[in-house]
């Protein structure tokens, strides 16, 4: 192939040529933008480094960022396909009516809910995560871990979700798949209770609850699948890991596509009604022990000390998860931030 034609000096010449200003724009646009995609743990693609760079001031297009990224070889998350189902349904239970008919829009917060149960893989084996998510915000307003798929695994989610609403949630639709643990008599009773109306999809159809399967995706995409080999080392490892992710990151933090590119906790306010009370003797949170054999159930909620009714509350768990969060926050960028966090758990 014939070299292209042009003199020596010409070529020394462009050589010697001092960057120009567009050059030199790019080189500090890349550096706003690995800036900006170590911020929020290395998960952003274009569109949302865009958001963050235009809530900072730097108007800039996002077909420029994306050129950039490429050239700088950042990437961001990219979901994969999952094969396996967890849904298992009851054929003896009752099945509440479908309320939502695929129709996951709500106008304001506590109009519509919807849960579902996804699996954590973990060296010692599948720890089992249970979340509530409004539909409104995308933020996901309760959850709950535990090494088995048993009815409080979802109740515990529930109760943490009303509490942070403020206890009183007349009206809300819960709207979940047909699996047995949200078909219990348990789930039913603690969802009447609270005047929260059941709902359920169809059999074997993902569509039907398909906001609930984006939260878990994602989960997966950003969370789950960065870990070596796939999975978490320990339970306990993976427990912290979405704590810290759920209540530092996804809900406060991290922008949805469908919002406009703004973060949950902007769309929704505050995640708890009122502020702490003052801690005290009486009301401090109590330490939680969990049978390691057993692998007990590692819910938010606390045992409900009087009524004897065997049931859950988590009338403390409020004030545990505001000053969780609070103190990971502001540990995020120090390196005692695991430390932190997991010293908040040790206390649920």
């Amino acid at each position: 192939m014939p070299a292209a034609e042009g003199s020596r000096s010409g070529f020394y010449a462009w050589l010697s040529r001092p960057p120009s200003t567009r050059a030199l724009a790019d080189e500090v646009l890349t550096t706003q933008i690995r800036t900006a995609y170590g911020d929020n743990r290395r998960v952003y693609g274009a569109p949302r480094i865009h958001a963050e760079l235009a809530d900072a001031g730097v108007r800039v297009g996002r077909k420029r960022i994306a050129r950039l990224m490429r050239e700088a070889e950042i990437v961001g998350c990219h979901r994969r396909k999952r094969s396996l189902g967890m849904t298992r349904q009851d054929p003896k239970a009752h099945a509440a009516p479908d309320r939502v008919d695929r129709k996951l829009v709500a106008s304001a917060p506590n109009q519509l809910w919807v849960a579902d149960v996804t699996y954590v893989p973990t060296v010692q084996g599948w720890l089992y995560l249970a979340c509530v998510t409004d539909v409104f915000s995308r933020m996901v307003i309760g959850w709950s871990m535990a090494s088995h798929r048993k009815t409080d695994l979802v109740v515990d989610a529930v109760t943490m979700a009303v509490h942070r609403r403020g206890g009183r949630v007349p009206g809300v639709i819960h709207h979940s798949d047909r699996g047995g643990e949200y078909s219990s008599h348990a789930l039913e009773r603690e969802l009447r209770r609270h005047g929260v109306l059941a709902s359920m999809g169809s059999v074997a159809d993902c569509f039907d609850n398909a906001l609930a399967e984006s939260v878990f995706a994602t989960l997966e995409c950003e969370l789950f699948d960065r870990q070596p080999g796939g999975r978490f080392t320990t339970r306990r490892d993976a427990k912290l890991a979405v704590f810290d992710y759920l209540e530092t990151f996804y809900n406060p933090r991290r922008r949805h596509s469908a919002l406009g590119q703004i973060a949950r906790h902007s769309r929704h306010g505050t995640l708890s009604p009122t502020r702490p009370e003052p801690q005290t003797a009486a009301t401090r949170c109590p330490r939680r022990r969990v049978n390691s054999r057993s692998g007990g159930g590692d819910s938010p909620a606390v045992m409900e000390a009087h009524g004897g009714r065997g049931r859950l509350r988590a009338s403390l768990w409020s004030r545990c998860i505001v000053w969780s969060s609070a103190l990971a926050l502001r540990a995020a960028s120090a390196s005692s931030s695991r430390r932190a966090v997991g010293t908040c758990w040790c206390h649920l």
